[in-house]
């Protein structure tokens, strides 16, 4: 089934879903998401680390993570912001870099959909992918587990805040 919401076009043929209700609130998920000294304690499951981070938060605004591995691995990412409500919404993508320049090296783009609920927030971040290989390689890569894993990271994170 695919979903629309006014932003991006959900298609399960072709994207992932994280869907959960964390206990904290909103705008303590927004600050995990859009302060890179908070991004980057939460952002990569342990063991991986994410080392740095750069994010100007408007659209073409650069969206930079560096993530290293404990063997030596590094992956070092560059997008762009693509779209933002305050408090709710930011859609990004590796697709384009800062200035909305072409990369030539897409994976995915992404959003991440925070809203109030009784008990917290519920917490959608949705991985958008070109074509079904690309998604069938994301969830083979662990997406549901590693995302999963770095929103309990983001609710521990948050909790102390």
């Amino acid at each position: 089934m695919t979903t629309t919401t006014p932003y991006a076009v959900f298609d399960p043929t072709l994207d992932l879903e994280l869907r959960r209700e964390v206990d904290v609130p909103p705008r303590l998920v927004w600050r995990a998401w859009t302060e890179p000294e908070l991004l980057k304690q939460w952002f990569t499951p342990a063991p991986w680390k994410t080392t740095a981070c750069e994010l100007d938060l408007r659209p073409g605004g650069k969206f930079r993570t560096v993530m290293e591995g404990p063997n030596g691995e590094r992956h070092d990412s560059t997008g762009c912001v693509l779209f933002v409500i305050p408090e709710k919404l930011m859609l990004f993508t590796d697709a384009l870099g800062p200035g909305y320049r072409p990369t030539g090296s897409a994976f995915m783009s992404a959003s991440v959909e925070i809203s109030p609920t009784a008990a917290g927030t519920l917490y959608v971040a949705r991985a958008f992918h070109k074509d079904e290989e690309a998604r069938q390689q994301h969830e083979e890569m662990g997406f549901h587990q590693g995302w999963g894993t770095a929103l309990d990271q983001l609710v521990a994170l948050a909790k102390r805040l």
